[in-house]
């Protein structure tokens, strides 16, 4: 009677694994698939020595949906006890351990989430803007999408030594650029 009960024992546990087995490949095998459409490439900034002027042609079918900012300094921040704000501010200094990695990320992000409703086409996004060290002097980096549609969000970090060395920004403004013209436009209130 006990080796039939340790049998049936030995049998259920085989079944149950293979069972977990099957679970666990299935979940891979739909991860293996799914994941590679969620990834994207995404574009280098290129910082421009001179950004050049560009003639304004607004086109509805581009448009800024929305932008975030925020200033990574534990120099300038205030103590809080919201876990959200606390965990935003450890997501910025991921993952750094050492003071030299620290400064590597404190600075400014800048998120724009703009969208493409008409046909594909080839946008540039310019980021323009001034920093308290170097007063009037406009700084541009660009991010240039290839036949893109839908929405996006672009991403513009400065951080490191260029915020170290020449402080935070004082304003700024973003630019959707087609065919060398610009097609929408999005600023802070401090630009002119």
């Amino acid at each position: 009677m006990k080796k039939t009960q340790y049998q049936l024992f030995l049998l259920l546990q085989r079944a149950g694994s293979q069972q977990l087995f099957t679970l666990y490949s299935l979940a891979f095998t739909a991860s293996a698939f799914l994941l590679p459409g969620c990834m994207t490439v995404e574009p280098q900034v290129i910082k421009l020595e001179k950004a050049n002027a560009l003639p304004l042609q607004i086109n509805s079918d581009f448009a800024f949906r929305k932008e975030t900012q925020f200033l990574n300094d534990p120099s300038t921040f205030r103590t809080s006890h919201s876990e959200a704000v606390n965990f935003q501010r450890m997501a910025y200094m991921w993952p750094a351990t050492t003071s030299i990695d620290k400064n590597e990320l404190r600075g400014n992000y800048f998120n724009f989430y703009w969208w493409n409703h008409g046909p594909r086409e080839d946008v540039t996004i310019r980021f323009e803007y001034r920093q308290a060290g170097l007063g009037n002097e406009v700084i541009a980096r660009e991010m240039t999408y290839p036949k893109i549609e839908g929405s996006v969000c672009s991403i513009f970090k400065i951080i490191g030594d260029d915020y170290l060395e020449n402080g935070r920004v004082t304003c700024w403004r973003a630019l959707l650029i087609v065919n060398n013209r610009i097609v929408a436009v999005t600023q802070s209130f401090l630009w002119q």
